[in-house]
């Protein structure tokens, strides 16, 4: 699976940066992001691979995958 960055700006003008989304494709990542931002242009798109095991990776690439993650913001 790959990791989707997005940047984008909404219908209204608004511009948002870092929508993450994980998908098999980019085709995918974007058909699910214009699912929740409908008729949004994408500013630009980053990708990054998701290893398939981390016991496989070693623990400093662990910690090196969540330092580089895009914050993730929950709001109430």
């Amino acid at each position: 699976m790959v990791r989707y960055g997005f940047t984008i700006r909404t219908r209204t003008g608004q511009r948002i940066e870092n929508v993450s989304i994980i998908a098999g494709s980019r085709r995918d990542a974007e058909r699910r992001l214009r699912q929740m931002y409908l008729h949004c242009e994408v500013l630009e798109c980053r990708e990054a691979e998701i290893p398939r095991n981390l016991a496989e990776m070693g623990m400093a690439n662990v910690i090196d995958l969540f330092a580089t993650s895009p914050p993730t913001i929950i709001q109430n």
